[in-house]
């Protein structure tokens, strides 16, 4: 009984701990994105493509892309130091050398962390 509230107690630890955007606050979305302060993006699924700037998330937003995959690497065309909306993006996933069709980016929505509050 007791290992059994245990594991309760720690679900939704596990949880916050899967969902990189767990305990953060959507911003207004943004048409572009710096290409210069972005991290490397993060598959989350077929529809979810994150990026990392500092403390701060974006979640690119996107259509249904098919084949995009939490193993795919993206080829996205570029025309200057950012990334658009409307900019076009394709997926590749090893070990296919065959691009999947051309998806675009709709925006992309900032997420930042919560502060706790005190006192």
């Amino acid at each position: 009984m007791i290992r059994a509230l245990a594991a309760a107690a720690l679900l939704p630890l596990a949880a916050a701990a899967s969902d990189p955007l767990a305990g953060r606050v959507a911003g207004p979305m943004q048409s572009c994105l710096s290409i210069s302060r972005t991290a490397a993006p993060e598959i989350i699924d077929g529809k979810t493509i994150l990026y990392r700037d500092g403390a701060r998330i974006y979640r690119a937003q996107i259509d249904a892309c098919p084949g995009l995959t939490t193993f795919s690497t993206l080829i996205v065309e570029v025309y200057g130091p950012q990334m658009c909306r409307g900019d076009r993006f394709r997926a590749v996933t090893l070990p296919s050398s065959i691009p999947s069709a051309y998806c675009r980016f709709r925006g992309f929505v900032p997420y930042t962390k919560v502060k706790a509050r005190t006192g």
